[in-house]
């Protein structure tokens, strides 16, 4: 099974100066863990929502708003995709990770990602999409 470990931005976060060198370096040392373990599949931060946008579908309408996004509490500040074998595993290697926030409050969200079994069997993947491979 594969999960998104989201970390939730903060004020801080949000207000987009780079996290301090003992902080990079804890959450390196735990990325490289996950890493040893051979679990660890991607690892990311997020610039600010400043510099971000969002595109808002009504009907065929599109519509471009720019950051910043108001609910910080809302927002995305870095993510990782681990593969693990159930959900119970997973959160046991956030429990594991370095709390890095300057105000010691952090929030993670740990959500499965869709694999194909999970649309059951009436979903049929296109083969010719099925044969392409991301990078």
């Amino acid at each position: 099974m594969r999960f998104m470990v989201m970390v939730m931005a903060t004020k801080e976060s949000e207000a987009g100066p780079p996290p301090k060198p003992e902080a990079f370096a804890a959450m390196q040392k735990y990325n490289e863990e996950l890493a040893k373990a051979g679990i660890l599949l991607a690892a990311e931060g997020l610039t600010a929502s400043s510099q971000g946008a969002r595109v808002k579908f009504s009907g065929d309408k599109r519509t471009v708003i720019d950051g910043p996004f108001a609910e910080t509490k809302e927002l995305v500040a870095g993510f990782s995709i681990i593969q693990v074998r159930s959900k119970e595993e997973a959160i046991e290697w956030v429990k594991r990770a370095p709390n890095v926030s300057p105000n010691g409050e952090a929030e993670v969200e740990i959500r499965k990602l869709m694999e194909v079994e999970d649309f059951g069997d009436g979903f049929t993947p296109n083969p010719e999409i099925a044969k392409v491979k991301f990078k």
